[in-house]
């Protein structure tokens, strides 16, 4: 593992050919890999993959995340569009951040409705994401 350990990796692929216009419901299909740290989020119907790769991830949103349910989904769609926001900022200023642990951007769409579940594991890995690296993206108390 490189520096700190932190491998993360968000992938959006051919995410949402469906127009602006055209929101619709849908779900998604998420596999836990063998490895343990792997989280993969797939909706076939959009196009689109995540794939969340963080060493412990996992066993903390089973641990001390907030339940499914807990959040509306308006409330984690407007939270990850300015966490996105912050986290593609940082990507692109590999002189103040380090590039190892904000190494891809993420092909967030707001116009484009992922559902409840792909938005509540983005959601949970920010939050992850900034007490593990005492990192902060906003004005927002993070809390589990």
């Amino acid at each position: 593992m490189k520096i700190g350990g932190v491998f993360i990796v968000f992938l959006f692929i051919l995410w949402s050919c469906a127009s602006t216009s055209s929101k619709s419901n849908t779900t998604a299909v998420v596999q836990k890999t063998s490895s343990g740290d792997t989280l993969r989020i797939a909706n076939d119907s959009l196009e689109y993959e995540v794939i969340i790769i963080e060493p412990g991830f996992y066993g903390w949103l089973d641990s001390f995340a907030r339940p499914r349910g807990y959040y509306s989904e308006t409330f984690l769609e407007s939270r990850n569009r300015l966490w996105v926001q912050e986290w593609n900022s940082r990507v692109n200023q590999t002189s103040r951040y380090n590039a190892l642990q904000y190494d891809m951007r993420i092909d967030y769409d707001p116009t484009v409705r992922y559902g409840y579940e792909v938005n509540y594991l983005i959601y949970n890995f920010f939050i992850y994401f900034q007490l593990q690296h005492n990192q902060r993206f906003g004005f927002f108390d993070v809390r589990p």
